[in-house]
């Protein structure tokens, strides 16, 4: 079972990445254009995780109605599909999610969508459509969308996507450990 997860993670993000730089090369927004490999960003990504890591540990202990059944369902439905994981496959499907889900929302998606319109409304499209692609229940939806606003943010202030990848993928590594150590409590 751990390796068919990993590997359906794996498949589905890296398929997401494929979608980015398909789409991004029929919209003449190629993801990569906005993405500069320095050891700064790398870092400056990690600090930056720091916000919605803080809003998940404070969801995770709120006694908000909506919050707690958001909570319920992460444990319920997403929780259990990485029981048998390891640290290294928490570790390896939240990078390809990092790298697939952000060249498509915010490097292509976003990118395209600021060009056209405005950065505002296109920040706006972008983050709507990544609650959507995260809609487990209206509420935790929402909460997707507000992280695709943080990190569309992030990507309009510091206009490098490799920033935008490293929040993702460490807060997503972190949230899933996170999850599983608090599930063996």
């Amino acid at each position: 079972m751990r390796s068919k997860v990993l590997q359906l993670a794996i498949i589905f993000e890296g398929g997401l990445l494929a979608l980015a730089l398909g789409l991004g090369w029929l919209l003449g927004v190629p993801p990569w254009s906005q993405t500069y490999w320095e050891v700064a960003e790398v870092l400056r990504g990690a600090l930056a995780t720091a916000p919605p890591l803080l809003g998940m540990w404070w969801a995770s202990r709120s006694r908000w109605g909506p919050l707690q059944r958001v909570m319920r369902e992460v444990k319920d439905k997403i929780v259990p599909i990485f029981l048998d994981s390891t640290i290294s496959d928490l570790a390896a499907i939240s990078v390809v999610a990092g790298i697939g889900e952000e060249a498509l929302f915010r490097g292509v998606i976003q990118a395209a969508l600021s060009e056209w319109l405005n950065p505002s409304t296109g920040l706006l499209i972008a983050s709507a459509l990544f609650g959507l692609g995260h809609l487990l229940t209206p509420a935790y939806g929402v909460l997707a969308g507000l992280l695709g606003l943080y990190l569309g943010g992030l990507f309009m202030a510091f206009e490098n996507l490799l920033l935008v990848m490293v929040v993702h993928g460490v807060y997503d590594f972190l949230t899933l450990v996170y999850l599983m150590r608090r599930r063996k409590v």
